[in-house]
This record gives structure tokens, sequence and C-alpha cells, in this order.
């Protein structure tokens, strides 16, 4: 018999989460150079990680023969400060996407069920299958936008888990800070609710999901490094909670999750302000270039508050291959069944004026 039969059934069904694809990969593949390919799938910063986080992660490089603080304290300290809460209120993570994991392992089991809003992050219905629970999918309002009022009617009382993804991934939509505070008003007790905001320095007005936590509300707000702050390749993450789950989340995960680079490459980062304004700022110039070619041309667009932008090119699977073979990366929506889009990262002037260019040319 195969060791298939003897496995997890949860885990032998699981579709594997896809990345967007590897710049060196493309490069084997196509015979291009590296430096030739523009990346526009994964949602990264082209400016790049802060100055003071790179120099902060050269310094600590000699040290990385010792286990970095498993409690990353330093860390943890600046991020409490940084939101008004106590130090108990933190934690730390290998990213986001390993606080979603660990919010799965504190709360999941057969027969518990999470909701969340259709077109969200894909990693969600993965922990939800791994650890047997349900996943529970609400139509948008709009197509587009969370319907928390369905979200909240949906719940029942073996709902443990309600993600918000604000700004949501792969649309770029937000809810509003009245929506969210009539929405976490009304959550029953046994519910906690993730606000995963991994986008939130794009969204120009962002909504105060930390008040929550403050408010003794059993919130979670997940935050990364990978996005605004250039960090992807270092994973880290943190969460804003109350101490009860902080708790939970902290004993569910492994040991050193956190290297000790990447503690001390975010603690710089959170210290950049600049940085992160000349990013937010390339991402908004950025938008609107694609903005404007999409109107010119005609094509369907979702208005976004993040770092990219879902588009409608009749075929997003062949203008992802066609672009492929130019050099230029975006990410084709099948896997969310938005099989006629793609979304692209808004990435520098450069890069941008070539994917407008490549996309010129196939559409």
């Amino acid at each position: 018999m195969s060791i298939i039969s003897y496995a997890n059934q949860n885990v032998y069904e699981l579709v594997a989460y896809q990345p967007g694809k590897p710049i060196e990969e493309t490069a084997r593949e196509l015979g291009l150079r590296p430096e030739d390919i523009v990346k526009l799938a994964s949602n990264e910063n082209s400016m790049g990680p802060s100055p003071m986080a790179v120099q902060a992660m050269q310094q600590a490089a000699a040290g990385v023969h010792i286990y970095p603080d498993g409690a990353s304290f330093s860390l943890r300290s600046r991020v409490a400060a940084e939101h008004g809460v106590g130090f108990e209120n933190t934690v730390v993570a290998n990213g986001s996407s390993e606080l979603i994991e660990l919010l799965g392992h504190a709360f999941l089991r057969p027969g518990t069920e999470v909701i969340a809003a259709d077109y969200a992050f894909t990693l969600y219905p993965i922990v939800a299958k791994l650890l047997g629970a349900d996943y529970i999918s609400i139509p948008n309002r709009d197509k587009w936008t969370h319907n928390l009022e369905a979200m909240l009617a949906a719940i029942t009382p073996r709902t443990r888990l309600v993600f918000i993804t604000n700004p949501t991934n792969p649309v770029g939509t937000m809810v509003t800070q009245a929506e969210l505070e009539s929405f976490i008003e009304r959550v029953p007790e046994h519910v906690v609710v993730a606000i995963d905001e991994a986008y939130i320095e794009f969204a120009g007005e962002p909504t105060d999901s930390v008040k929550f936590v403050k408010a003794g509300k059993q919130v979670a707000v997940l935050r990364t490094f990978s996005k605004a702050y250039g960090l992807a390749g270092a994973r880290c993450g943190y969460a804003i909670t109350s101490p009860e789950i902080a708790d939970l989340l902290n004993k569910a995960r492994s040991p050193f999750n956190v290297n000790s680079l990447a503690q001390v490459g975010a603690l710089a980062a959170l210290d950049d302000k600049k940085h992160i304004a000349r990013s937010v700022n390339m991402v908004n110039q950025g938008r609107q270039a694609y903005v404007q070619f999409f109107e010119e041309k005609g094509l369907e667009y979702v208005p976004s508050h993040t770092n990219f932008i879902l588009v409608n090119v009749g075929n997003g699977v062949e203008v992802f291959r066609k672009a492929l073979s130019r050099g230029v990366i975006m990410r084709p929506m099948a896997a969310y069944g938005l099989t006629e889009y793609i979304r692209i990262t808004i990435g520098n002037a450069q890069e941008n004026a070539r994917c407008i260019e490549v996309l010129s040319e196939l559409l």
C-alpha cells in the first residue's frame, strides 16, 4: 500500500499554496537574465527594505551562531510602544502567515468553523482544513467588499474564528471604521475576530482596529513587515491581541520562531518612518498610472487601497503566460475563481512602465 493511505486525509486533500512565480525560476525556464525580469506578482516592496534595517541585519549577522531571543523581547516591546498596548498584548511570528496558523492551533478542531469572505487569502481555508474545521465563505456585498452583516449572521455556536482582511487580498477593497465597530460590538464572546491588516500602511485613511483590543474585545490584529516595510524575505509579523489570546499563541508557536536577523531588521524598520512614507508615495503614484491606463483602455478594475490592483483582462491565465514570456511576472486569479482577472503588484516607475507596455501589446 502507498504511504498516502496512512497519511491524514485532510492533509492529502489540501491544495498547496501557490506563491508568485520566482524570478530565478522564470529566468531558467525562458533563458532570460534575472535582471531583465520584472516581478509584479507577490506584492513585494520594489523600493526594498529600509537602509536602517539592512545595516542592523548586517551588524547582527556575525552573531547568528547564537540562538535568537525566543521571546523577541526588544521587538515586542517596540511594537507595544508603537500601538500603545502592553507587552502582554503582543505576539511576534514568522510572518503574519504563522499568526494565522497559530490562531488555528489555538482555536480550531474538528467540528468547529471558520468564517471569511469570498476571495480571501488562500491560507485561511488551508489552515481550517488542516485542522479539521469547516470553512464558511461568505459572498461579498458588491462582489468585492466584505459583507459584515452576512458574516455576522453566519456565526453559529461552532464558529471560533472570523477573518476580516482589511484591506482585502487579492481584491484591495476595505470596510469602514463604522462597519467594523458595528460588527465587533455584536460578535458573540465565543468567537475570535482576526483582522488581517497586511496592507494597512497603503490604505490612505487606515481603520483603527487596535482600539478593539484596548476595549477588551476578542480581537487579534495581524500585521506584517513583508509589504510596506520591504522585509518579505526576512519573514516577520506581529499580532496585537488580548493577553489571554497572546498567551495561547505564544504557547503554540515553535521555539525561536523568529530569527535574529528578522528581529533586528524589523526593529530598525519601525524607526524609519521616512522609508515607509517613500514606499507609500511610490505606490500611490504607480496606482494612478495603472488606473489611467485601465480607463484609457476601457478595462474593468477594482479601486485599490493596497500596493496591488485587480484588473479584468479577459483571460487571466493567457495574459499571464504571454506576459511571462516577455519577462513580466503578474498573478493570474484563476485559483480564486476569477478566471478573467490578473493581480498586478504596483512596483517602481520603471517596472510599472514595462508592465503597462507589455499589457498594451497583449490587449
